[in-house]
């Protein structure tokens, strides 16, 4: 018999918010652990008015949407309370609940092929143009959650969790909009667990590790990976799912200084490519493939140092990289571009930049700009060559800034 699971509004919520454990949390908010116990069962207690609003601030998300239920208020009614302040969260309005009949188990297979369609456009569409898009996709998802139940509502909330998964990474990825991320993914790892897919959540847990990455947060990080791994252990995990895990913890370790670890980690995701296992690739999983694994790898020596085995790497990548993957492309010329200004050679360094920002021009993306201004800083001490005042020519023109501050 399936073990409850409890509320998965409030777990998702202290996972993605830093805290592994219910001891965790309760040590922050000053209360017996007993009492979160109770607040992650299936008929968690309306907490007590002081205990409640610090419990909102710690989390970012109103009591209702964490999967409490007023007193007096029904289950039925809780359940659309919290979806539409889900959906109203991110500046959308939901459907009146009660204009709208129950779907039929075909509305499962519609919202599906949007949320589809949507995984295959971020290669190609402009993420302004896009995330509004997926925005909107996910409040129909909270308006019709309501509306559904049985294997037509589990399925709906995983295209839901998908969704908002999409709209977090191009907030992070391509909009630079770490704060507004969090917000998403957390909204992420709760559909997912209204749909109860481990595995999505751990790819979602996965991503929300980057942020305090990003800012040298390692222990946040780590964190995050923990949960993440526990979630995938509850698979059965495909082996691309669990490399890609391991991916993301070398890069988490890379921004924190320690290429060493993840250098390791890199070995480590690289053998269990080999291995290989019984087990299939989730369909969302499409930002990862050995590729990307080379061009993590790529990263994480040039960080490290090791500037020959880099260069090496990086360019074996651009070679195997499929023409429509424009956005790693940029990220891997920048790397290139890197990889010889470190080694005190400018003018390849200028080539390899150029033409990522001939890239960008064409497809935007956000990291790859990154890494382009990084190699300019590393230029300093060469500034004064031609090829560098060439590169700022391009990298300060009008249509490079008008284009970068458009999105």
């Amino acid at each position: 018999m399936a073990r409850p699971a409890g509320n998965t509004r409030l777990k998702a919520a202290r996972l993605a918010a830093g805290y592994p454990s219910q001891q965790a949390l309760a040590d922050a908010l000053q209360v017996g652990v007993r009492q979160v116990r109770r607040w992650e069962s299936e008929t968690p207690p309306w907490p007590q008015p002081e205990v409640g609003q610090a419990l909102t601030r710690l989390l970012g998300q109103d009591l209702e949407v964490l999967g409490f239920t007023p007193p007096g208020g029904g289950s039925g009614q809780s359940r659309r309370t919290v979806l539409a302040a889900t959906a109203a969260a991110v500046g959308l309005a939901t459907v009146p609940t009660q204009a709208v009949a129950m779907q039929p188990a075909t509305a499962a297979d519609d919202y599906e092929a949007v949320t589809r369609s949507h995984r295959r456009l971020y290669w190609s569409v402009a993420p302004a143009t896009l995330h509004p898009a997926a925005l909107a996709h996910a409040a129909l998802g909270c308006a019709l959650l309501p509306e559904t139940a049985g294997q037509t509502r589990q399925r709906v909330a995983a295209a839901l969790s998908e969704t908002y998964l999409l709209a977090g990474r191009i907030e992070f990825f391509d909009l630079r909009d770490a704060d507004r991320a969090q917000q998403t993914l957390l909204r992420a790892l709760q559909a997912a667990g209204e749909a109860d897919e481990p595995l999505l959540g751990s790819a979602v847990l996965a991503h929300t590790a980057f942020i305090p990455a990003w800012a040298g947060e390692q222990d946040a990080a780590v964190e995050r990976m923990v949960a993440a791994r526990m979630y995938a252990r509850r698979g059965p995990a495909s082996t691309e799912l669990l490399a890609w895990l391991d991916a993301v913890e070398a890069e988490c370790e890379t921004r924190c200084g320690n290429t060493r670890t993840a250098l390791h980690l890199i070995g480590h995701a690289e053998s269990v490519m080999e291995t290989g296992g019984p087990h299939e690739k989730p369909e969302w999983l499409d930002w990862f493939s050995p590729v990307r694994l080379a061009a993590f790898k790529g990263n994480t020596q040039l960080q490290a140092g090791h500037l020959p085995q880099a260069r090496t790497t990086l360019l074996g990548v651009l070679d195997a990289l499929d023409p429509a993957e424009e956005k790693q492309r940029t990220v891997v010329l920048g790397d290139l571009a890197a990889v010889e200004a470190a080694a005190g050679a400018p003018e390849a360094a200028c080539q390899y930049a150029l033409r990522a920002l001939d890239q960008l021009e064409r497809t935007w993306y956000a990291m790859g700009m990154d890494r382009v201004r990084e190699v300019r800083r590393a230029l300093v001490p060469h500034q004064h060559k031609r090829c560098v005042r060439d590169l700022d020519d391009r990298l300060y023109g009008w249509s490079t800034t008008v284009s970068a501050l458009a999105r």
